[in-house]
């Protein structure tokens, strides 16, 4: 799936099952939770943390998919093409980042 095919079956999921779209600011407050939830999975899989007893990292990619779901629904909300605006960031990483990552002393073997 594309990402413009993603953000055209939100809309779509969201305008038939779910009714219409949260506002932009309960998505934000939305994303924020989901990214919350994202970070206790890699805290403690990847992180000094551990599991409780009740706690696993079986959820990792849906916490994952819980994030770019609600990112998509803010890019609807908001006219933003995903797939456009990717584009030009990874446009405006590689001219500003073109040596600076190669130069860095802290990412050589």
């Amino acid at each position: 799936m594309t990402i413009q095919e993603a953000q055209q079956k939100v809309d779509d999921w969201i305008k038939t099952i779910g009714v219409r779209y949260f506002s932009e600011l309960t998505n934000m407050a939305i994303l924020t939770e989901e990214v919350g939830e994202l970070a206790r999975i890699m805290a403690r899989k990847y992180g000094d943390q551990s599991f409780k007893k009740n706690e696993s990292d079986a959820h990792l990619a849906d916490e994952m998919a819980d994030v770019l779901w609600v990112l998509i629904c803010l890019a609807n909300q908001t006219g933003v093409d995903l797939d456009k605006a990717l584009q030009q960031n990874l446009e405006k990483k590689t001219t500003r980042d073109a040596q600076r990552h190669q130069e860095n002393e802290k990412l050589k073997g």
